[in-house]
């Protein structure tokens, strides 16, 4: 039986459960449950600290778990990433007081607050930049330099309007991109039932980066529309009924969606048909 380790609480919960369910898994009702066995299934899932999970993964005590990568890095522990999921995104970088501090460099001899010491600690060492002090804290990051704890700071950033509140200001390149992951041990073999597990997971990521788009076009036409769709590997084109016509069928990047039926119908295709997937194997 594959064990699963979930995050129980924060922004990685419910899409790491959402995904799971979408795979055909079963997913716990009541957030107060910790186990939860999905025999028919061959898993059983444990709902863990989203911090937590790398380290119980990195100690075989559960097989594999669901993180972000900016967690899994920042814990140390022997875990590795195994398949990226497509959902959490965020950008890890440095800030600073405005005009203050405008390069990585200029780090040295400063204090740097984050939550993510150790994956600072390790991105400064490449970098051949000695701090002050790393500052662990838990939250609130932002108020460290106000409050006189920190003269930079490292953290998760999305619009920076926080920062801007706070009168800091990003600089440097970012430290990580970080999205949500499925790791596994990094020493040990894969698991029986991985897989099976990866297999689903990536159906899922299809199934929500893709449309299946239906369109009918002159036979005349047909390279010049499956120029415009090439699909994944070839569309499936079809003889109609009137035989001047054929109908074509193929899987179109969900974001690409109304640029490609534009593109379509200049080429000459008409009854451009898109369809959400429900589930898929690649």
């Amino acid at each position: 039986m594959l064990r699963i380790a979930v995050p129980n609480k924060g922004s990685l919960s419910e899409p790491a459960s959402a995904m799971l369910r979408e795979a055909g898994y079963r997913q716990r009702r009541d957030t107060r449950e910790l186990v939860l066995a999905d025999p028919e299934n061959d898993a059983e899932f444990f709902f863990l600290r989203p911090r937590d999970v790398a380290v119980y993964v990195g100690t075989g005590t559960v097989d594999v778990g669901i993180t972000g990568r900016d967690l899994m890095l920042d814990s140390g522990a022997a875990a590795m990433e195994h398949l990226s999921l497509g959902f959490a995104r965020s950008t890890f970088r440095f800030a600073a007081p405005t005009g203050s501090v405008t390069e990585v460099g200029q780090i040295a001899g400063l204090r740097v607050a984050s939550s993510y010491t150790t994956l600072v600690a390790e991105h400064l060492a490449k970098q051949g930049v000695e701090p002050a002090a790393i500052v662990h804290l838990d939250g609130a990051v932002e108020s460290s330099v106000q409050l006189g704890v920190a003269d930079v700071i490292a953290d998760v950033v999305e619009t920076g309007t926080t920062l801007r509140a706070a009168g800091l200001e990003v600089f440097g390149d970012p430290i990580l991109r970080s999205e949500a992951v499925l790791i596994r041990r990094g020493d040990a073999e894969p698991p029986a039932g991985l897989e099976i597990l990866t297999r689903r997971l990536q159906g899922v990521k299809t199934a929500r980066e893709y449309v299946l788009m239906d369109y009918d076009v002159p036979v005349a036409l047909v390279d010049a529309a499956v120029a415009v769709t090439p699909g994944l590997e070839s569309p499936t084109v079809s003889p109609l009924h009137d035989r001047e016509w054929a109908a074509v069928r193929v899987m179109v990047p969900r974001s690409q969606t109304n640029r490609v039926m534009d593109a379509l119908y200049d080429v000459g295709a008409r009854a451009i048909i898109v369809t959400s997937i429900h589930a898929s194997r690649i």
